[in-house]
Parts: C-alpha cells; structure tokens; sequence
C-alpha cells in the first residue's frame, strides 16, 4: 500500500508530522508492506532570502504579528518537537527557498535514498541551522548521501528534476492540499498536519485492511506428475 506525504522542508510541522508517522508505523505489523513516496510542496516560492533575514523577521513579516509574538509562536513549536525527540533551533534557522532543496530529494530518490534525502535536509534546515537554498550546502548533503558531487552539481545548474517538483506541486492543488504535511493512504484516505501518532496508527490500520483486501492472493499449484521429486535442505530426491 503506498503512503503520498506532501511536505516541504521548511515546515516544523512536517518534520514533527514525519516522527510521528514513522512511530506510528514502527509498531504495526505489516510496516514492510507499505511504500512512502514524498512529494514536493512548497509554502512560499516565491521567497528568496536575499537580505539575510532570519526566522523571527521572516514571520514577522509574512504574518504581520511582532517579532516577540514570532518567538512566542516558535517556542511552542519547539516543546512540540521536544516530545518527539527534535531539538529544532530557530535561533540559527535560515528562511529559504526550497525548490533546489525538492528537487535534490527527487534526484535522491531517482537512487532509492528519497527518505534519507527528506531527513537530511529536516535535519540540516531546523537543527543546524544551514541555508538549504545554497549549491554548497545541499552539495555537501548529497555526498553525505553516497551521491556523487558531480551529478549533484551538474544537477543543480541544470533544470532538471524541475518538472518532477512542479508536478508534485500540481498533484496537491488537484487534491485540494493548503497545507502541509500532508498524508494521502491509498488515494482514499488523508490526513492533515502534524497529527498525534494514534491518529496515524489509525488511518494506516483501516486503508491497509481495505487495501489488503483488493489485492488476489496468490496460490501455489504443483505441475509436477511426480510430487516426491523435490530438494529440500538434504539435497535432491526423486
């Protein structure tokens, strides 16, 4: 059964929403039977961070509230990340555009490391405090990755993986996505934003039991005349 997250890398809640999920799944007995693909969304792309504006300033604008009520606002999301586990530093967080950010997680995932990709730039965004909109930085990520430098800045000059995002970004508007994170089970069931990790145990169990009961079950049947001509462990008997 496949799991669609919409996210975008310079959300807190989208990486608190990840945790949660993943404990959520970590105790389900058919964890192995379900795929994750990410897609890319983007809150503001339009922003470029061109006058080394940080968080506080950024949300202060972009929300019209003070820059004490921004603080107020991210302490909370912070005690939020704390319980699972992230100690996400606003003090350091660069505000960034995230469309490079997106569509390296599309080349990672083009080598099967999307995951690890998402985690990465979460991590590297919120904990250390590292501009993600900068070749350099995201460079670094890639080789930290196992993919290749070159690649990875031939890429980044390039457009390419571009359409990838801009489709990502498509796929939400025709579903209605405003927000992220955002959970898609099985093209049947969503779920919106950092939801409590029962929450996520709960829409998993009911679209993998539905899922799992459209899917033909497969049997065995023997062609051989000869039933008792088999190896096993002991070798081979006829």
């Amino acid at each position: 059964m496949k799991v669609e997250i919409w996210s975008d890398v310079m959300c807190p809640f989208c990486y608190i929403g990840k945790r949660h999920f993943e404990k959520a799944i970590e105790t389900l007995p058919f964890k192995n039977e379900v795929e994750i693909e990410w897609k890319s969304f983007q809150l503001n792309p339009e922003y470029q961070n061109t006058d080394n504006e940080d968080l506080y300033t950024y949300l202060a604008r972009s929300k019209g509230m003070s820059v004490a009520q921004a603080k107020q606002m991210t302490t909370q999301v912070v005690a939020m990340a704390e319980n699972v586990g992230l100690n996400i530093d606003f003090d350091t967080n660069v505000p960034a555009n995230s469309f490079d950010a997106h569509r390296l997680i599309h080349y990672a995932a083009s080598k099967g490391l999307q995951d690890q990709a998402e985690e990465a730039l979460f991590h590297a965004h919120f904990m250390e405090g590292k501009d993600i909109a900068k070749a350099d930085v995201l460079i670094e990520i890639a080789k930290s990755l196992g993919l290749d430098e070159a690649e990875t800045l031939s890429i980044l000059k390039s457009d390419d993986f571009a359409e990838g995002v801009r489709y990502d970004v498509y796929e939400s508007q025709q579903l209605g996505v405003r927000g992220v994170p955002y959970f898609v089970f099985d093209r049947k069931y969503a779920l919106s934003g950092a939801q409590p990790i029962d929450a996520f145990e709960g829409a998993l169990t009911q679209s993998f039991t539905e899922w799992k009961a459209t899917q033909p079950q497969t049997q065995l049947t023997s062609l051989n005349k000869n039933d008792d001509a088999v190896c096993d462990e002991n070798g081979c008997e006829v």
